[in-house]
């Protein structure tokens, strides 16, 4: 806990939050505004937290529009409540990622979503062919706090800083003014729910290791591969029982499916023997965002855009 309020680790924790940018929370104090009006309050603030009487604000609700339709719940902590989220979270870091699956992608350093995909497309080149994808209903919602918060003490001895989480994760949401109280979830747009979703999900990840399954993970996109349809059917079904069972999280039946790799996607790739193919849809979504950047910034012009841009 001393070395997470700790000048060096907070300062690294403020350039992180500042440079993601981000919205105001619910105190409506915005980036630019944070080290003029809460820099002369650390000191009060540190003391607090070591003294374990620290309470975070409610995170501010945010509704973002999926690509596949429907709206991303997004919760937006105030500033400084993402500053001690972050420098937590590098604690987290060091303590657990060094443990985390080589075949998990998502928000690990060094690794990436065409890393993922070129895994996906070494097991397709050895012949695993038939692809599972489970989806997590609404799993950054629906995270079992007691499932996750037993699975950090396994780790983590320091019962300030497990209270500290637990505060974090019960601190609630406005929705138009009104205080919605969250019993469950990590709320997307904190710093701290990317490693607080890849501890609970690596504990999947080890799982299918030792069952010698061919998969890659980033974040919840899971996909699984094998070599019939016979044997799809079957680990779509096992693995769907784990998760529910020893994880507490609801698999998506409408959207989990078992499918020839070409029949399907991975990560917003079409997995091919010898190249990746981008996703229309994603090559659109592109374009129109490249034309919506360019009517902005006329200076530049659209037709120097499309002819910098190679599709």
């Amino acid at each position: 806990m001393e070395y997470i309020v700790s000048n060096a680790s907070i300062t690294e924790a403020w350039k992180k939050v500042r440079s993601n940018k981000g919205a105001p929370g619910v105190d409506g104090i915005s980036i630019e505004e944070f080290p003029k009006k809460t820099r002369p309050l650390w000191t009060e603030t540190k003391k607090r937290i070591l003294e374990e009487c620290y309470v975070p604000l409610p995170a501010l609700r945010v509704e973002i529009p999926k690509e596949s339709g429907g709206m991303r719940l997004l919760g937006i902590p105030c500033v400084l409540d993402r500053v001690v989220m972050q420098s937590i979270a590098r604690v987290l870091g060091y303590l657990f990622e060094p443990t985390f699956s080589v075949n998990s992608f998502g928000y690990m350093p060094g690794r990436s979503v065409q890393q993922a995909a070129r895994r996906a497309q070494s097991y397709y080149r050895q012949g695993y062919t038939i692809q599972i994808d489970i989806d997590l209903e609404k799993f950054f919602d629906t995270v079992n706090h007691d499932v996750l918060m037993a699975l950090v003490a396994k780790k983590v001895k320091n019962k300030g800083l497990l209270k500290l989480l637990g505060r974090f994760l019960r601190a609630g949401v406005m929705v138009n003014g009104r205080l919605q109280p969250t019993r469950t979830g990590v709320p997307q747009g904190s710093p701290v729910s990317p490693i607080l979703s890849n501890i609970l999900l690596d504990v999947l990840d080890k799982e299918l290791e030792k069952r010698g399954h061919k998969f890659i993970r980033y974040a919840d996109d899971l996909c699984i591969f094998v070599k019939s349809k016979r044997a799809g059917e079957r680990v779509m079904a096992s693995i769907s029982r784990f998760l529910e069972q020893k994880l507490k999280v609801k698999v998506n039946q409408a959207k989990s499916k078992v499918s020839h790799v070409k029949e399907s996607s991975v990560l917003g790739f079409k997995i091919h023997h010898k190249k990746l193919r981008t996703l229309d849809s994603k090559v659109r979504v592109f374009k129109r965002e490249l034309k919506e950047w360019a009517r902005n910034n006329s200076s530049f012009g659209v037709q120097n855009l499309q002819k910098s841009a190679a599709f």
